[in-house]
């Protein structure tokens, strides 16, 4: 049968994995409006990008989609010529898959890309890798999900493991081990460090000191891209109706900005209910899971400046964040993600007692 691969609406691209995913029973998607509003072309992050939506038929009969993505800013920050694949889903089918891949990879060469790197969706800034291992419950809150088989369809095409990325499953029971009190006491003795809640009726200073450590904070990880203030932005705006001060903290050392974490419940629990469209026959089921399902979350950024790290900052966000967890009842929290091989982060949270439950791969190819 005949495989035929097009540029595609952005709604038909939108709309495919709710159809091909429909009955299954642990990926979730986000709100349709919210997918629209990150692939149409006047989001910020199109400003230094380019995208190609590309789905494939096989005899009239959608049966997959990739985006093929330059993100000129991240050629710009690291100095290489990579291109990227994003939002792919796709039948078991390797045939329709590698037609995908052939089809995203040749538009990223004749943009003089040398390599394909994905999936991201468009960037490490929003969400971004293949689940590799953790398949039998659903993502949290902003986290993919994808069936074990989409693997072989990526390696089939040629695609092997660039990074993986981590993660964590906390509980919040406990609290911290006995040992890392102390080592907190000793470490904080003189009150250099202490710990900020967002103010949510000025919400916008509390943005402002966001944006004033996260670029400074993940500047040199793997695969990072600077956000632009526009895309900042763009975020917070999304962000502010849900925000509480337990989701939002900030640490100081001498009064000086030096971190800040973000919570958020598991909106996927909710979300699950709806299929990423609210109408009148779900809003009750939402509304019921949003206030009162909402048992677990993510730990979804935990930044701190290169000039303040090695004073026990990041120990004492975690133990706050596994505060607040409990606080709002949640029975685990999820750290995630965080590079395999960043060891500074990793180690202590395994020390922690967290369980390594979830990877997800990042791929790359030359072309």
């Amino acid at each position: 049968m005949s495989i035929e691969i097009r540029e595609t609406s952005l709604k038909a691209f939108v709309d495919y994995p709710y159809d091909l995913f429909k009955t299954h029973p642990y990926w979730v998607g986000d709100l349709k409006r919210d997918v629209v509003h990150l692939l149409d072309t006047g989001h910020p992050f199109w400003r230094h990008g380019e995208r190609k939506l590309l789905m494939a038929f096989r005899e009239g009969r959608p049966a997959g989609r990739i985006a093929a993505i330059l993100n000129h800013a991240h050629n710009n920050f690291h100095g290489d010529k990579a291109g990227f694949f994003g939002f792919f889903d796709c039948e078991n089918d390797k045939e329709v898959s590698s037609a995908l891949f052939a089809a995203a990879t040749a538009w990223l060469k004749v943009k003089g890309m040398d390599s394909a790197v994905g999936p991201v969706n468009p960037s490490t800034n929003e969400t971004c890798g293949m689940l590799s291992e953790g398949f039998d419950f659903p993502p949290m809150v902003m986290m993919p999900y994808n069936p074990p088989y989409y693997l072989e369809l990526a390696e089939a095409a040629g695609f092997a493991k660039a990074k993986d990325l981590y993660a964590w499953k906390c509980g919040t029971a406990a609290g911290l081990p006995e040992r890392f009190e102390k080592i907190l006491a000793r470490l904080n003795r003189d009150n250099k460090v202490t710990l900020h809640f967002a103010d949510v009726k000025n919400i916008d200073k509390a943005i402002d000191e966001v944006k004033d450590v996260y670029n400074a904070a993940w500047e040199k990880n793997w695969g990072f891209v600077p956000m632009t203030a526009e895309e900042m932005d763009d975020l917070a705006k999304a962000l502010k109706p849900m925000l509480k001060p337990d989701y939002l903290y900030f640490a100081h050392y001498e009064g000086k900005p030096a971190g800040f974490v973000l919570l958020l419940p598991d909106f996927n629990i909710a979300l699950k209910k709806v299929n990423g469209k609210l109408g009148p026959l779900n809003i009750f089921p939402f509304l019921y899971n949003f206030m009162f399902k909402l048992n677990r979350g993510r730990l979804l950024t935990l930044g701190v400046k290169k000039e303040f790290r090695g004073k026990g900052i990041e120990m004492i966000l975690i133990k706050q964040a596994i505060a607040s967890a409990r606080k709002m009842g949640w029975e685990y929290g999820e750290m995630s993600w965080t590079l395999e091989d960043n060891a500074l982060i990793n180690s202590p949270i395994e020390a922690l007692g967290s369980e390594l439950y979830r990877k997800y791969r990042i791929y790359e190819k030359k072309i």
